[in-house]
């Protein structure tokens, strides 16, 4: 997924999980954060990050955070729904007949109905910006519908779907994708008994730049 435009700023500080100031072009503006969760070893102040401008008439802040570059040079795409695009985008090779997107199921609206053939398949899909020592985990902030969601997966598969909980890797250079078990014990609880019961655990690295977020490789595990 490719964003249209990008500019590049210093990030200064987070108001709230919402909003934030950046210096851009010599002057403070503040900006939309587009992921809600702590990010607080990406958000730091002087960070190096890049801004989209969506034009979108009314807004109170004319620019979206996107992205980030790490103390160690790690470039990291944190827009929260960036994950679902580049997934949606490295599905369409996957030779599947039919990909619906938000599909309800139970109580939940689960990220991918997929059918090839008379297989279906339900994918959840969950962005990776948290990487310690070369690996990536999730989630960097406690997640009671992420843990929903994977109960609804677990419940799927018991009814005899096929299942998956995707992990877009929004960082170059990471394979794997581990619970966080210290940020969210119950996510952790969650991610072991759904490999427990043959839910799928799929890592999708990916490649990033300011600009985009590309899927390279899948694998599951």
């Amino acid at each position: 997924m490719r964003y249209r435009n990008i500019v590049r700023g210093a990030f200064i500080e987070r108001l709230n999980r919402f909003v934030a100031r950046v210096e851009l072009n010599g002057r403070t503006e503040t900006v939309h954060v587009k992921n809600t969760g702590r990010c607080r070893e990406l958000l730091l102040p002087g960070a190096e990050v890049y801004l989209t401008v969506p034009g979108t008439p009314g807004r109170k802040t004319a620019y979206d955070l996107v992205a980030v570059r790490k103390r160690s040079g790690l470039l990291v795409n944190i827009d929260s729904q960036a994950p679902n695009a580049a997934a949606r985008e490295w599905l369409e090779t996957r030779g599947y007949d039919e990909i619906v997107p938000e599909y309800r199921y139970g109580g939940s609206r689960i990220d991918f109905f997929l059918r090839r053939g008379s297989d279906r398949r339900l994918m959840e899909v969950k962005g990776c910006t948290l990487e310690i020592g070369g690996v990536g985990y999730f989630p960097d902030a406690p997640t009671e519908r992420g843990v929903k969601h994977i109960r609804e997966l677990i419940r799927a598969r018991a009814e005899g779907w096929s299942t998956a909980l995707a992990f877009v890797i929004q960082m170059d250079g990471i394979s794997e994708v581990r619970p966080r078990e210290e940020t969210d014990p119950e996510f952790a609880k969650a991610f072991r008994e759904a490999r427990e019961a043959g839910v799928g655990i799929l890592f999708l690295p990916c490649h990033a730049e300011p600009d985009s977020l590309t899927v390279i490789a899948g694998d599951a595990k």
